[in-house]
Formats: C-alpha cells, sequence, structure tokens
C-alpha cells in the first residue's frame, strides 16, 4: 500500500508541476479536456475488446490521468478536491453495499443490482433510468436502459419469449418497408419514419435477446467491425496482388476473393 500511495502521489505531484509551468497544460478546461477523454475511454475499450493487457494498463493510466486532471482544475476553481472526489467515491460505495458494511442480506448479485437501485431512488434520482447518461452511445444505452427495467421486475421470464418478440418486430419492420414502397418515395417522409422506427424497435429487442444470451451486444458489434476490417483490408491486398483494384472487379470477383479470406480467417 506504501509504494501505491507513494506513485500516487508522484502522479498528483507532476500534475501540479505541468499546471504551473507547461503551456499547454495550463490552458486547458473542463471543456477542452472532454472530448479527450471520450477518446480516451474508447482507447481503453479497444484495449478490451482486443484483450491487450499491456494497453489496458496504459489507457487505464491516461484515464486515472484525466481524473487528477480534472480534480486539478476543480480545486483551482473552490469547487472540489482530489481528497473530495476520493471520499465521495468511497462513502458512495459503502452506502451502496449495505450488504457488506450493514445488515442487510442478499442471496445473489440480482439482489445486489436490485438494492442499488433502491438506494439511489432513496438518494432523490426521479426515475430508475436517470442514472443512464444521455450521451451514451445508443448500443449501450439500450444495454443499461433494460438492466435497470430489470431491476423493478419489467423483464420477459426467458429466452425464447424475446425471440418471440424480435420476431414480432421483424415482421412490424417488414410491414412498414412494403407500406413506404407502395408510396411516391420522394414524398413519403411519414413511411419512411415508420421504417426507422421499426428497425430502432427490432435492434432493440435483439439486444434485449443478447443480454438473455449474456452476450455483449456493443462488444460483440464491435468483434464483427474488426473482423470486416481486417478481411476487407487483406481482400484489398490480394486484389493488388494479382495487378487488380477492386472498384474495377465485379461483385462475383469480389466475392471469390472473400469468401476464400473467409475460410481461412
Amino acid at each position: 500500500m506504501s509504494n501505491l500511495s507513494g506513485s500516487f502521489l508522484r502522479l498528483v505531484s507532476i500534475m501540479d508541476g505541468l499546471r504551473e509551468k507547461c503551456p499547454w497544460d495550463k490552458k486547458q478546461t473542463i471543456q477542452t479536456l472532454r472530448h479527450m477523454t471520450i477518446e480516451e475511454t474508447y482507447e481503453l475499450t479497444d484495449a478490451i475488446t482486443d484483450e491487450d493487457w499491456k494497453g489496458i494498463r496504459e489507457e487505464l493510466g491516461d484515464l486515472l490521468l484525466h481524473i487528477v486532471f480534472y480534480s486539478k482544475i476543480g480545486d483551482e476553481q473552490n469547487k472540489f478536491t482530489l481528497e473530495e472526489v476520493i471520499n465521495g467515491i468511497s462513502e458512495k460505495l459503502i452506502a451502496r453495499h449495505p450488504h457488506i458494511y450493514g445488515d442487510v442480506k442478499v442471496n445473489d448479485e440480482e439482489d445486489v443490482k436490485r438494492n442499488w437501485e433502491k438506494l439511489k431512488l432513496k438518494e432523490g434520482k426521479d426515475s430508475i433510468l436517470s442514472g443512464v447518461p444521455r450521451s451514451l452511445p445508443a448500443t449501450v444505452k439500450a444495454m443499461r436502459l433494460q438492466e435497470k427495467a430489470k431491476q423493478v421486475g419489467f423483464e420477459w421470464e426467458n429466452k425464447d419469449q424475446v425471440w418471440e418478440k424480435v420476431e414480432e418486430e421483424m415482421d412490424e419492420l417488414k410491414a412498414a418497408i412494403a407500406d413506404w414502397q407502395s408510396t411516391d418515395q420522394d414524398d413519403s417522409t411519414i413511411e419512411h419514419g415508420k421504417v426507422e422506427e421499426e428497425f430502432g424497435d427490432l435492434i432493440f429487442s435483439l439486444i434485449n435477446y443478447a443480454r438473455f444470451l449474456r452476450v455483449d451486444a456493443e462488444n460483440a458489434l464491435e468483434v464483427t467491425n474488426k473482423k470486416f476490417i481486417r478481411r476487407f483490408t487483406q481482400m484489398e491486398k490480394e486484389a493488388t496482388q494479382s495487378g487488380k483494384d477492386l472498384a474495377d472487379m465485379t461483385l462475383t470477383e469480389m466475392d471469390s476473393i472473400w469468401n476464400s479470406i473467409k475460410k481461412r480467417t
């Protein structure tokens, strides 16, 4: 613990020095840091998806720097101190875990989650959904909304019921597409809006189904994105090696290369 304390205090000291002496660090505000914090968070998620432990360690360091940076600015503005940030989260963890630091009894992790949401409501939250950040990516937000609704019993009983909902939403999307295609598509804003709505409902239900399969929908899609990038860039490379350009090839020719790559990866 002494080494940990020393390492943390070293980082705080470095931040103090940078804020005092470095022209770039002196200029930063909570607004200018915001987009960089988002970028660092996504870099961490990339490393997690790739199970790149060295990358995870480095990105956690970058995020820790941002926490210290924001706290330094908060202190300068007489809003809060780093000590208050640390004590605040410590007190919150103790208050939100009465089954550890109090006399509440729980049977499993689901009981813990339900108690957590009840405590948040007692702390002044207007809705069990109010803790979901508005700016979360849509897939992650859908997962969080569903998980929170589950804590008050708004949940399907089994995955078969959820799949029936997926099929229902798929049928509704097909019907909306048929209505849109039966109109003048240059003047069918309402019909196309219905297609978009039903498409969103289908995605939401698929994300729900992913939860019942214990699949992280956001990570699953990102794995597929990375796979597509890997295979597509390999297809570009193999086309170039054969003296061709993808733009000049037929879909059948590209499909042949793609299927060959797919068998190898």
